[in-house]
């Protein structure tokens, strides 16, 4: 049952709990229309701050009590499309617009769909502001309205790319997407409100960013030696901010175990390795790898470590450990290596 809190009395959309599993997008009607004609009027272009200058920091920490994820109920007068096993996925990626580039995030995902022409009918900008003023009641902030252009899906290395990360409106220039991120003090909660397709539909995508639970791995200074002694490399997993080569502060456990392995081996020389999957630019991971091996050497450094005793290098997506066909091999193939010199 619907119901309104009065906090958001002003508004068609009130908060509870949903829950459910993927149906990606990429319907046929959303991909034939979106390639076809115009069958909405695009959403403002507008040039917020790039993806390359934007800190998650930058959005205050909420101090609003949330309801339960993930947050929002249906619309008043409208029926999702979806079922109630379709609409949530433990975990996955989303790209989300931020700034002016796509930008994939990870985690446990929720999202729904709604015809928006029938029963009680929205318009693109009354579903749009609804979900707008309902996040920022909630302390969330607006972190992009820029749509996709040409230039922009390339971006992300082509339409195929993007389609295959999208549980919201397909990525076309006649399609409104526009983002949010809500954080918490333990939390990021990442949102797409998008509309598209024909007849009119609307889309919400809400994501708890998490990272994967991890079934590789050496998490201490014993277990990496005695890897390093048989293998000569030892993969670790370390989390950076997104598509930046920022560490992260639960990063901060695995360095101080690597710093620990040095520090009882003053012996020990070691080349720290930056490595993706396959997912987006090939060059830009390539870079990115790069930045985030001498992330690691600087911190390792900053701890004591002498600088002659180290050495960084990116490969990007070239050298896979798993299939990058799965998630799960996704997430093996996002690492940093310590390789014996």
């Amino acid at each position: 049952m619907k119901r309104n809190l009065a906090v958001f009395a002003a508004l068609a959309i009130s908060l509870s709990v949903l829950s459910a599993c993927k149906v990606k997008q990429g319907d046929a009607e959303a991909d034939a229309q979106a390639t076809t004609q115009a069958t909405e009027t695009p959403g403002p272009t507008v040039t917020p701050a790039a993806s390359a200058g934007f800190s998650v920091d930058s959005v205050p920490v909420t101090t609003v009590s949330l309801p339960p994820f993930p947050f929002f109920e249906i619309p008043e007068g409208l029926t999702s499309t979806f079922t109630e096993k379709q609409r949530t996925v433990p975990f996955d990626g989303q790209y989300f617009m931020v700034g002016d580039k796509p930008t994939l995030v990870e985690g446990k995902i929720f999202h729904d769909r709604f015809s928006l022409t029938q029963e009680r009918p929205y318009s693109e900008l009354e579903f749009h502001r609804n979900y707008e003023n309902a996040i920022t009641a909630l302390g969330g902030k607006k972190i992009s309205t820029a749509q996709y252009t040409g230039e922009i899906t390339q971006l992300a290395g082509g339409r195929a790319v993007l389609d295959k990360y999208n549980y919201g409106a397909a990525p076309a220039p006649t399609y409104r997407h526009e983002s949010y991120l809500l954080r918490t003090p333990g939390k990021e909660y990442w949102i797409e409100i998008s509309t598209g397709s024909f007849p009119l539909h609307g889309y919400v995508v809400v994501l708890e960013r998490t990272g994967m639970a991890q079934s590789v791995g050496f998490l201490n200074a014993s277990q990496m030696k005695q890897e390093l002694d048989r293998t000569g490399r030892v993969a670790l997993y370390v989390n950076f901010d997104v598509d930046k080569a920022t560490l992260r502060p639960d990063a901060n456990s695995v360095l101080a175990e690597v710093n620990k392995l040095l520090t009882q081996d003053p012996k020990l020389r070691l080349s720290i390795e930056g490595h993706t999957d396959n997912t987006g630019n090939a060059q830009h991971n390539r870079d990115l790898s790069t930045a985030r091996a001498r992330s690691v050497l600087g911190a390792l450094v900053g701890m004591g470590i002498d600088p002659a005793r180290l050495g960084s290098k990116g490969f990007g997506p070239d050298k896979p450990i798993a299939d990058n066909g799965s998630e799960d091999g996704r997430a093996k193939n996002r690492r940093v290596e310590l390789v014996k010199t």
